[in-house]
């Protein structure tokens, strides 16, 4: 199964780069901004990330109460945070 999954921005590419840093899961990941850019972005901002991308910003808020409802889920909620912290995908 192939979730996004909120995470917090937690560091903005440098220059021309369109890698940020988010936070998610308790670990840290690089993934492409670049689709959100636009929106403007800030440290501590919610993205839905699928994948490696960054595909929409959200309200966090939204972030939170999706998180929950991913929590709720159990183990495919689980087996996706420890495939995207180990750098893989589904």
């Amino acid at each position: 199964m192939c979730l996004g999954i909120p995470a917090r921005l937690v560091e903005l590419p440098a220059g021309e780069s369109a890698i940020g840093i988010v936070e998610l899961g308790g670990a840290r990941r690089a993934v492409n901004v670049a689709l959100v850019a636009e929106e403007g972005l800030a440290e501590g901002d919610f993205l839905l990330v699928h994948v490696g991308f960054a595909i929409a910003k959200m309200e966090a808020e939204e972030a939170a109460r999706t998180i929950a409802d991913l929590e709720a889920l159990g183990g495919p909620y689980r087996d996706e945070l420890e495939s995207m912290n180990r750098g893989g995908s589904r």
